[in-house]
C-alpha cells in the first residue's frame, strides 16, 4: 500500500510537471511575433520586394512569422483588415481616409513612395478628358482609389464639376486594366502606374491624356503603409521592426542599385534596363515621407467623398 500511494504521489507530479510545461509552452507560441502584411501591384510597392527578397523584418525581429499578401485594390484590404486577418496593408491616401472617415481604426505608419501616374487611352479621338463620350469606359482600381480621385480633381478644374465622369469608371486590377485596354475591348482609357502605364505607352496608338501631379496640382505619395490600432498597441517591437525595415530596403536601393534591378526585375517580370528606365523617372521616389494627405482630405470632403476630414496630420498618423 505504501508502495503504491507513493507510486501515485509521483505519476501525480510528473502529469503536473508536464501539463506545466505544455501551459509554458503555449505561452510561448501564443507570444510569438507575428505580421500580416498586404500589398497591392505595381513598382509603388518595389521597397516591399526587397523587404522579402532580403528578410528584413526577420532580421529585425528573429522568430517572427511574416505573411505577404497581394490584393487588388483598398476595397479588399479593408475588409481583411476590419476582419482581423490583416495588420499592416499598402496604399495610396485616398481609400486610406475613406476608411478613417468610415470608423477603421487605423493611421499612417509611413510613406513608401511617388510614382507616376498617368491615364493612357487607346483611340486617336481621345486628347483629353474632354473627349470621352457616354459610350467609353475609362478603367482604375476602384471607386475611390487614388487615380479616382485625381480623375474627379481634374474634372473640378475642367468643369467644375468633380463627378462628371464618374458613370464611366470600370472596376479593374491594373493588370487587366491594361490587358483590356491594349486589347481594345471594354475600355477606352486605363489611369495606372508604372510598369504597367509605361508598358502601354510602348504600344502603337496609346497615349497619355492626363498626368496624375497635373492633376493634382503639386507633388504627393502615392503608397502609404497603414498599420491597425490592435497591431500599434498590442505588438510595438513589431510595429518598429517594420519600419526599421523599410528604411534599411530604402538604404540597400540607393547603394545597391545592380541587386536591386536584379530583385525587382525578377519579381515584376521585367528586363532590367527598362526596369532602370522606369527607376530613373523624375517622378519616382521612394521615401518614408508623407505628403499630400491634407490636400486630398480637403478635396474629398468639399466633394462628399468622405464626410470629415483629420484636423491636421498629426491626427491620422503613428507617432
Amino acid at each position: 500500500m505504501r508502495l503504491k500511494i507513493i507510486a501515485g504521489i509521483l505519476l501525480a507530479a510528473f502529469f503536473g510537471l508536464t501539463l506545466a510545461g505544455c501551459q509554458t509552452e503555449g505561452k510561448a507560441q501564443a507570444k510569438k511575433p507575428e505580421i500580416r502584411i498586404a500589398e497591392q501591384y505595381g513598382l509603388a510597392y518595389a521597397p516591399l520586394q526587397i523587404i522579402k527578397e532580403k528578410k528584413l523584418i526577420e532580421k529585425n525581429l528573429p522568430q517572427i512569422e511574416v505573411t505577404w499578401r497581394q490584393l487588388g485594390n483598398t476595397t479588399a484590404i479593408r475588409e481583411a483588415m476590419l476582419a482581423g486577418e490583416l495588420d499592416v496593408g499598402f496604399m495610396a491616401i485616398p481609400p486610406f481616409l475613406i476608411g478613417w472617415d468610415k470608423g477603421m481604426d487605423w493611421k499612417i505608419a509611413c510613406g513608401l513612395s511617388s510614382t507616376p501616374v498617368g491615364l493612357v487611352a487607346n483611340k486617336d479621338d481621345i486628347q483629353s478628358i474632354k473627349d470621352f463620350t457616354p459610350k467609353d469606359k475609362i478603367a482604375l482600381p476602384q471607386p475611390g482609389s487614388v487615380q479616382h480621385i485625381l480623375l474627379s480633381m481634374a474634372c473640378e478644374k475642367l468643369w467644375g464639376d468633380p463627378k462628371r465622369l464618374d458613370n464611366l469608371l470600370v472596376t479593374l486590377d491594373h493588370p487587366d486594366g491594361m490587358n483590356a485596354l491594349l486589347a481594345r475591348r471594354e475600355v477606352s482609357a486605363h489611369f495606372t502606374t508604372p510598369p504597367y502605364l509605361f508598358k502601354e505607352l510602348e504600344n502603337p496608338g496609346m497615349h497619355q491624356i492626363l498626368d496624375g501631379r497635373e492633376a493634382m496640382g503639386e507633388d504627393f505619395t502615392f503608397v502609404v503603409g497603414v498599420a491597425t490600432a490592435k497591431f500599434y498597441q498590442d505588438q510595438p517591437e513589431v510595429y518598429h521592426a517594420l519600419l526599421k525595415a523599410i528604411e534599411e530596403a530604402l538604404s540597400f536601393m540607393e547603394k545597391n542599385p545592380a541587386e536591386t534591378r536584379r530583385i525587382l526585375a525578377d519579381a515584376y517580370q521585367i528586363d532590367e534596363n527598362e526596369l532602370q528606365k522606369y527607376l530613373d523617372h523624375p517622378d519616382t521616389d521612394y521615401s518614408m515621407e508623407v505628403k499630400g494627405v491634407m490636400k486630398f482630405a480637403d478635396f474629398m470632403q468639399k466633394n462628399r467623398y468622405i464626410n470629415r476630414k483629420p484636423a491636421n496630420l498629426e491626427e491620422v498618423l503613428w507617432k
